[in-house]
């Protein structure tokens, strides 16, 4: 869309010192011609966008110059800064330090008094920020990754030509096209080290509409389970699946039953309850469990 594109003419803009009209058209693959047309719009909507010509020029906006308050509504500049500040968690640079202060102009509340704060680091938030600004780089140069990856048939090295970077699922995933598997994939951030940029170049590929639904890698299979909680973990239940997730059987205790697609996370998560979950199905899950509570007493 025009205005997605706009915005993020201007996104770039703010955040670097200059850029060039076909950098622009190859970044949002449209012509110099729509990108000409674009910085126009961005003019007469009161952003001085200064054009230097020959060599060593480019675009940039005028030096100083920071969006006037009554640019956005309050609630779209607190919308916008608590989206940058959620990516400023994961950012090695501090570019974006520089783009909120140009987006913070007066009139705007403090950041202490920001309503909404996001913070998308984990636990691994140092090598996790290395890998992030690692495959922004990869992608924006097209350069091909390289990765050791860990799962749960063991390990492997992978080569991918990498296309996004994702948070979906409470958890930081890298999109691309396999070259060892020929295949479009999710990998997810923490369990991916060993990580490279190489020096070979890819020729981004057309993704396919339907690769960039990115539910669609878990939907492999599906596993129901029925299982009964002790009231305790009534607390967990709600916080995972909501308060109408679980029905209160006579004696107290909380059964569920839910869908699963895929068996590893369904065991992970059955099995961090301990004692507190008893599975009445699937049946296999029922066994493994059992199988875990001997194993225990043999040690």
């Amino acid at each position: 869309m025009k205005i997605d594109r706009l915005i993020g003419i201007i996104t770039i803009l703010l955040q670097h010192e200059k850029t060039t009209a076909p950098e622009l058209a190859k970044r949002f693959e449209v012509s110099r011609r729509t990108i000409s047309r674009d910085i126009e719009d961005i003019c007469k909507a009161g952003i001085p966008v200064v054009a230097i010509q020959g060599y060593g020029g480019g675009l940039s906006i005028a030096e100083g110059y920071t969006l006037a308050p009554s640019f956005f509504t309050e609630e779209e500049r607190q919308a916008v800064l608590a989206g940058l500040r959620g990516i400023d968690s994961v950012s090695k640079s501090a570019v974006l330090a520089g783009l909120l202060n140009q987006l913070s102009g007066r009139g705007m509340r403090a950041a202490s008094e920001d309503i909404i704060l996001i913070d998308l680091a984990s636990h691994y938030q140092d090598s996790l920020t290395q890998k992030i600004e690692t495959i922004k780089q990869a992608v924006w140069a097209k350069r091909l990754l390289s990765f050791r990856y860990y799962y749960k048939k063991g390990e492997s090295m992978r080569r991918i030509e990498p296309y996004r970077l994702v948070f979906k699922w409470s958890s930081w995933y890298v999109f691309g096209f396999c070259l060892d598997r020929q295949a479009y994939r999710l990998f997810k951030l923490n369990r991916l080290w060993d990580l490279q940029m190489e020096e070979g170049m890819f020729s981004a590929r057309e993704i396919p509409e339907k690769e960039l639904s990115f539910g669609s890698y878990l939907e492999e299979g599906h596993f129901h389970l029925k299982a009964v909680f002790a009231e305790s973990e009534k607390y967990r239940l709600i916080e995972e699946y909501g308060v109408d997730s679980y029905s209160v059987r006579p004696d107290g205790k909380l059964l569920l039953e839910r869908d699963f697609a895929h068996y590893e996370p369904m065991r992970e998560w059955i099995f961090s309850f301990g004692d507190k979950a008893s599975v009445l199905e699937p049946k296999e899950l029922q066994d493994e469990r059992k199988r875990q509570a001997e194993n225990i007493l043999r040690e």
